[in-house]
This record gives structure tokens, sequence and C-alpha cells, in this order.
């Protein structure tokens, strides 16, 4: 479905209106998992494991009809779908996958910022590959990737950013979406504020408390009724509201964050166990920090009880962390005070961030989004 109109201004003058893309494959881990063996298609197919320790990574729209979502609990997802067929991840194959697709997208774009292995931002406003329109892009983008691939992707095309990704969520699976201007305001105000890409769960609560339901909802509120609920997010939510996103794509995004984290099969208990999982998880995200010369100052411990309640703490040093056991005082630092624990951990993991010549470039933590808003941007 396409939504077409006369274009109208959502941009300020001094701004180019740009032809941006969003390109999503369609329940990727689990499409390759059914393109690659015969047997599974059409069968409900979750990519985990299926232990009562095993977490969604992924699941087919088969899947999902009987409501198994990516980072369902297995146990959960086999309750809701007994049929739920588990396949482990092989993500050497959809990396490669992910490979063939970028190659297909640097024919039709310079500017390409992949966002995970199977989506990405395409700006295509200098029409590279002179097909008149990035509509016509987007369509021979997505056949493409049906012929090279054997899969389907979606796709949102849209004046920014943030319209393109909702755009391409409107008409899963295989579906293409077209949001030009003139119709920004329109196309989000009509939507929940739920579907609302870095809106998390958390402030959309908050949210509908408050009586905001709908991008239209938002929209009605004044800056300074945004400002006095929602502190430095006022501007980025009363813009969202309006359709309004300036970020450029950018085709070499700076290196964020990084880390790892483990679900355990059997609860940790003692102290001992949890420090020393915790010694495995900095090991793991140290070798992942040198490969890439990577120095941060920010260290975020994540745990997840048994009960499923989840928590995150950080904490900064003055200087980069320059090894791993800088990295582990740290993670220890933060542990210590959690200690002893009340239930057992299931899941641990450790992120760091604040790398050296990290600067503020409007699409990271010093955005304006609050915590939960940032996890989808």
């Amino acid at each position: 479905m396409e939504y077409l109109a006369d274009p109208a201004p959502d941009t300020p003058a001094d701004v180019p209106i740009r032809k941006i893309i969003h390109v999503d494959m369609d329940a990727f881990y689990a499409s390759v998992e059914q393109r690659d063996d015969p047997a599974l298609r059409g069968k409900p197919v979750a990519v985990g494991g299926s232990s009562r320790r095993g977490v969604v990574a992924a699941a087919s729209y088969e899947a999902r009809k009987f409501g198994v979502r990516s980072a369902m609990p297995s146990i959960t997802a086999k309750r809701q779908c007994p049929d739920l067929i588990f396949v482990p991840p092989r993500f050497d194959a959809y990396r490669e996958v992910s490979h063939l697709i970028r190659a297909i997208f640097q024919d039709y774009a310079d500017e390409v910022e992949p966002l995970s292995l199977d989506e990405a931002y395409l700006d295509v406003s200098a029409d590279k590959a002179r097909l008149g329109s990035a509509t016509a892009t987007a369509r021979l983008i997505r056949r493409r990737i049906r012929e090279e691939t054997g899969l389907t992707a979606s796709a949102g095309v849209s004046y920014n950013k943030f319209i393109a990704k909702l755009a391409s969520d409107q008409n899963k699976p295989d579906g293409l979406t077209v949001i030009p201007p003139g119709r920004g305001a329109d196309f989000v105000q009509a939507l929940s504020i739920r579907r609302f890409h870095g809106i998390g769960p958390v402030t959309a609560a908050k949210m509908e408390g408050l009586g905001v339901f709908s991008g239209a909802d938002l929209a009605g509120k004044d800056p300074l009724w945004l400002a006095e609920n929602f502190g430095n997010s006022a501007e980025w939510l009363y813009n969202l509201a309006r359709g309004i996103d300036h970020r450029r794509v950018k085709s070499n995004r700076p290196l964020k964050s990084l880390g790892g984290e483990r679900t355990f099969f059997n609860d940790l208990i003692t102290d001992t166990e949890i420090r020393e999982a915790l010694a495995h998880v900095c090991s793991v995200v140290w070798d992942r920090a040198a490969k890439k010369g990577a120095r941060g100052r920010t260290v975020t411990l994540k745990l997840r009880y048994a009960d499923f309640r989840t928590i995150t703490r950080a904490k900064s040093v003055p200087s980069p962390i320059v090894d791993g056991a800088s990295l582990l005082a740290a993670g220890e630092a933060i542990l210590a005070p959690l200690l002893p624990t009340e239930q057992g951990i299931r899941l641990l993991g450790l992120t760091l961030s604040k790398f050296e010549g990290e600067e503020d470039d409007g699409d990271g933590a010093d955005s304006g989004a609050p915590a939960d808003l940032l996890s989808l941007i």
C-alpha cells in the first residue's frame, strides 16, 4: 500500500528534503532457516534454545500468529504454540546473507546505514541508479533481494529516517509503504504511541497514564507540558509527533557500545557463581573491544533475576579502560552492592560504552531521548 499526495513542506525551507528508504528483512533468521530447510516451510519456527532457560531470538510469521515473539522465554513460546519447532541460530549463515543484501544496497546508494544484519537505511536522494524515484528504487531493491537470496523484505520510503522506519513496518511481510512530504504528520498521528520506534514500554506506559495513546494525542501537547513530564526529551517528542526528524543517514556509524550477555541453564545463587559468570562475560567483551581498538569509560551491568525482573546499573570512570582487568574491576564494583541476591540470576550481561573520540551526533544517548526510547532508534 502506498500513500500518495502532492508534496507539501514538512521541514523548514533551509533543510533539504531527503529521499530515505528503510529496508527490513521479514522474520530474517527464521526465514533463512525455512529457506535452507524445506521441511520447515509453512510451519511455526523459532530460532533459539528450546531448554527451559532458552530465549527466542526470532520467530517465523507462522509462529507469530500464536503470539511468539523475539526475546520471549522459550518455555512460554512453547506453551503458546505447542507445535513450535526450535532451531539453533546459525549466525555465520545470517551474516553471509546480510553481506549479499548490503552489496545490493551499494548499487543504489552511497550512504547506507546498517542497523543490524537485517535492516538498514539508504539515502537515495542522489538517485545513483537513475531510476527516477525512491519508490522505483525500493521496488527494484526488494525484487533483487528476492531473486538473489530467496527471501522477502519490506520497505518504507519517506523524507526522513523516523517515518521510513515506521513505514517499513506498516505492511509486513513483503510490503512497501510510501509516505511523501505533506503526509508525514498525518501518518504519524494516526498511529498508536506504542508503534513509535524509539518509545519503549516504560515511556509508553507513562504516556498512556497521562492520556497520550496516539501520535495525535502527543501532537496535542504543548512544549511546556512535554518538558514538565519528559524533561530534555520534550523537543524530540514534539518533533516526532509532527513527523520531523533531521538525522542524516550515516554510512559510517560511530561505535556506541559493545557488550555480551549470557543466559544460564540453572539460576546462579552464590556470590562465587555470579562473580565467575561476570569474569567470563567480561573476558568476552574485552576480546571484542580489543579487536576493535575500542577504549570506553562507561560500564553497564545487566542482571535478570529468576522472576524475569531485569535491572541495569552503570559506572563511569575518569579515563578509558585499557585492559580486561580494569573492565572486570569496574564490573565487580557495580556488582558488589547487589550481592548477596535475594533470588537466583538467570542472565548476566555487561556493556562498554562512551568510547574515546565519541561525539554527540544527535543519534545516541545524548539525543534528548530517555534510555528506553533509544533501543529502537
